[in-house]
C-alpha cells in the first residue's frame, strides 16, 4: 500500500537539498513530482490541481531554520496539506444516549459490504458492545448464510428473515423491535449491493431508512477502483444520504487515490479502512497517519495500538523481565512469533515503522519464511530443549533428532540456536550497561534464522568458543 507513492515523494525532495530556502524556481520540479505521484495513485485531477497549488502558495518563501533542510521544509508542508485533504481528524461513529445505534452498510456488489458488517460488528464487540448483525441482503445467492457464518464464528447473533418472502425494509423493522426488545447496543444492517448504481437500488435503502432512522449510513468502497471511489460515494451521497465510507482492501494492489480523494470529492469522511482478509482487519481511520504512512515515515501508534490489543499488561511484564535478565528461551519466542502472526503480515508490521518502508519485498517474505521454519523446528524440541537451550549445545545428537523432525539439516538447527545465543548474549551485555558490537544486534540480521549479521570480534570469539563446546560447524 503506497509504496510507489512514498517513493515518488521522497523523489520529490531530492531537488531541494543544498538550497537556502524554497522559491518558485527550485520548486517546480518537485512539484512536478508530486504531481505526476498522485496521478498515478489514481488521485482526482481536480483534488491533485487543488492539492499542488496549496502546496506551492504554502511552501514557497518558507524559511529554512537551522537543523531543518528545504526538503524537510517542503515535507511538512505537503504532509500537512495531504492530513487536510483527508479530513483532518478520525471521524468516530455517532452514538446516541438511548441505544440501539443503527448503522445502515451500502455499496455495490464485490466491494466487501457484508464482510465488512462482520467486520464492524466484531470491532463494536470488543468494545464491549451488545451487537445485532441483520441480513436484509435477500438477492445475492449465499449472502445471508455468509453472514450467518461470520456471526457463529466470532459469537456475534444475526437477524434473518421470519418468512420466506419479506422485503428488505420489514426485515430491518422486525430487527429494531427485537433489538428494543433485547438491549442491543448496535444495531448493523447489511443491506442488498448491486452491480451499479440504479432507481431500485436508491429506493430500497431510502425505505430501509424510513423504517430504522439509523443514525449512520456507511457506503462500504473497495479502494481498488481508484479515484471512481470518490465519485461513487458523492453519487450515494446525493441520493440516498451517507455519513461515511469505509474503505476495503487497502492491503492489496490500491494506489492510494481513493484514500486521498473520497472526502474532498463527496464531503463525506471515511471512518473505517479495511487491511486485510482476517475479519480482525478493520481500522478507525486517521488521516494523519495515513499521511505518515504515505510519506514512508511509518505509523508508530497504529502498532502501538494492535500490540495493546493483543499483549495483556501482566505478559508483557513478564517478558520485559526475562529480556532484561536474559532468561527467554524458545518456548517465549514461538510466543512472540504467534503474538505478531496475530497483529497482522510481518511486512504489514515492519512499514508501520519509521524508516522501514524501503525494506525489499523478497526480503520480508523470506523473513516470514524463516519464521515458519524456526516455528517448525522449535516444534520438534522436548520442553527441557525448549526450556534449556543450552542442552543441545552439548549434544549434536539433539540437534540431529530436530532436524528431522522438523525436515530440516542439522546445519539449519545449529544456525537458529547460535542465533538464538547470540540474542541472548546480546541482551546481557545491554541489562549489564555495555554496549555490544552491531554484528550482535537483533533484527532482521540477528533474529534466529534470519540471515544473522558478520558480527565484530566478540561475536567471532563467541563462535570459536561454541565449537569448543560442542557446536559443530556453525
Amino acid at each position: 500500500m503506497f509504496d510507489e507513492l512514498s517513493s515518488r515523494f521522497e523523489d520529490a525532495v531530492k531537488g531541494l537539498r543544498g538550497e537556502a530556502k524554497i522559491s518558485e524556481n527550485n520548486i517546480d520540479d518537485a512539484l512536478k513530482q508530486v504531481k505526476k505521484a498522485l496521478l498515478e495513485a489514481d488521485v482526482s485531477l481536480s483534488v491533485v490541481k487543488e492539492f499542488v497549488s496549496d502546496v506551492k502558495d504554502k511552501a514557497i518563501g518558507e524559511e529554512v531554520v537551522r537543523g531543518v533542510n528545504p526538503g524537510q521544509k517542503f515535507i511538512e508542508v505537503v504532509n500537512t496539506e495531504l492530513i487536510n485533504i483527508m479530513g483532518n481528524e478520525n471521524s468516530p461513529l455517532k452514538e446516541k444516549e438511548n441505544p440501539p445505534n443503527v448503522i445502515l452498510m451500502a455499496g455495490l456488489q464485490g466491494a466487501g459490504k457484508t464482510t465488512a458488517t462482520g467486520k464492524l460488528g466484531l470491532y463494536l464487540k470488543e468494545k464491549e458492545k451488545k451487537v445485532l448483525l441483520v441480513a436484509a441482503d435477500i438477492y445475492r445467492p449465499a449472502a445471508v448464510e455468509q453472514l450467518k457464518t461470520i456471526g457463529n464464528q466470532y459469537d456475534l447473533e444475526v437477524f434473518s428473515a421470519k418468512e420466506k418472502n419479506s422485503k428488505p425494509e420489514e426485515i430491518a423493522k422486525d430487527a429494531l423491535s427485537y433489538a428494543n426488545e433485547n438491549n442491543v447496543d448496535t444495531l448493523i444492517v447489511d443491506t442488498a449491493g448491486r452491480l451499479q448504481i440504479d432507481e431500485s437500488m436508491m429506493g430500497e435503502m431510502v425505505r430501509i431508512k424510513e423504517v430504522t432512522n439509523p443514525d449512520e449510513v456507511l457506503l462500504v468502497v473497495d479502494s481498488m477502483i481508484g479515484q471512481e471511489a470518490a465519485d461513487l460515494t458523492k453519487s450515494f451521497h446525493e441520493k440516498v444520504g451517507i455519513t461515511g465510507a469505509i474503505l476495503t482492501k487497502l492491503d492489496g494492489d490500491s494506489r492510494g487515490g481513493a484514500a486521498l480523494s473520497i472526502r474532498k470529492i463527496s464531503g463525506k469522511p471515511i471512518k473505517f479502512i479495511g487491511t486485510g482478509e482476517k475479519i480482525e482487519a478493520l481500522q478507525p481511520f486517521h488521516p494523519e497517519r495515513m499521511a505518515s504512512r504515505i510519506l514512508g515515515m511509518g505509523d508508530v501508534l497504529t502498532l502501538v495500538e494492535k500490540a495493546q490489543k493483543e499483549v495483556e499488561l501482566a505478559d508483557a511484564e513478564v517478558m520485559q523481565k526475562k529480556l532484561q535478565e536474559a532468561t527467554f528461551d524458545f518456548n517465549d519466542f514461538v510466543k512472540q512469533m504467534r503474538l505478531m502472526k496475530r497483529m497482522g503480515s510481518l511486512g504489514g508490521l515492519i512499514k508501520l515503522i519509521p524508516g522501514m518502508n524501503k525494506i525489499d519485498d523478497g526480503m520480508i517474505k523470506n523473513g516470514e519464511e524463516q519464521l515458519k521454519k524456526i516455528e517448525s523446528m522449535i516444534s520438534s524440541m522436548t520442553l527441557e530443549e525448549k526450556q534449556k537451550p543450552e542442552v543441545l549445545a552439548a549434544q549434536p545428537s539433539r540437534r540431529q533428532r530436530i532436524a528431522q523432525g522438523s525436515g530440516y539439516q542439522a546445519k539449519d538447527v545449529d544456525k537458529v540456536l547460535a542465533d538464538f545465543q547470540r540474542m541472548r548474549g546480546f541482551m546481557k551485555q545491554m541489562s549489564n550497561g555495555g554496549m555490544p558490537g552491531m554484528g550482535g544486534m537483533p533484527g532482521m540480521g540477528g533474529m534466529p534464522g534470519m540471515g544473522g549479521g558478520n558480527g565484530n570480534k566478540s561475536i567471532k570469539k563467541q563462535k570459536s568458543n561454541k565449537k569448543k563446546k560442542g557446536f559443530g560447524d556453525l
